[in-house]
């Protein structure tokens, strides 16, 4: 019968842990942190995995929601030139519809265009200067 205890790791396990010495010990981390990693890794791709499908599952049903949405709109709109058409020229009234809708079109293209210039560059600012200031405290640098 072996004293060994099951371990997931390639590393030997210590018997006793109290005659362990500090050499032992290092050399014992450094042959198992590398599978504690390579475990954790796995780990972590498989929730992404999980989570990617689970993802993509709502994505599509956002794509149908939107895509039914657009067709709901389409029709609401061929109601509104219908609607028009009870007293006006059938071409007057889809003219009239398509300007409403161009019209809306413009104002929203301004609005976006406006808010993009308001967002600047696209570089993370205060990121870049988190990371200077951490290397300029590991070179000893105090501000």
């Amino acid at each position: 019968m072996s004293t060994q205890s099951q371990s997931t790791y390639t590393g030997t396990p210590v018997d006793q842990p109290e005659e362990a010495s500090v050499g032992s010990l290092v050399s014992q981390l450094s042959t198992q942190l590398p599978d504690l990693i390579r475990s954790e890794l796995r780990l972590a791709q498989a929730e992404v995995t999980e989570k990617g499908k689970r993802a993509g599952i709502g994505v599509g049903m956002f794509s149908a929601a939107g895509l039914l949405g657009f067709f709901g709109v389409a029709v609401l709109l061929a109601t509104f030139v219908l609607l028009l058409d009870l007293v006006l020229p059938a071409w007057a009234a889809a003219l009239i519809v398509a300007l409403v809708l161009l019209a809306a079109a413009g104002v929203a293209a301004l609005m976006g265009k406006k808010k993009v210039a308001e967002a600047g560059a696209p570089k993370p600012e205060r990121a870049i200067e988190g990371i200077k200031q951490d290397v300029a405290t590991v070179k000893g640098d105090r501000r």
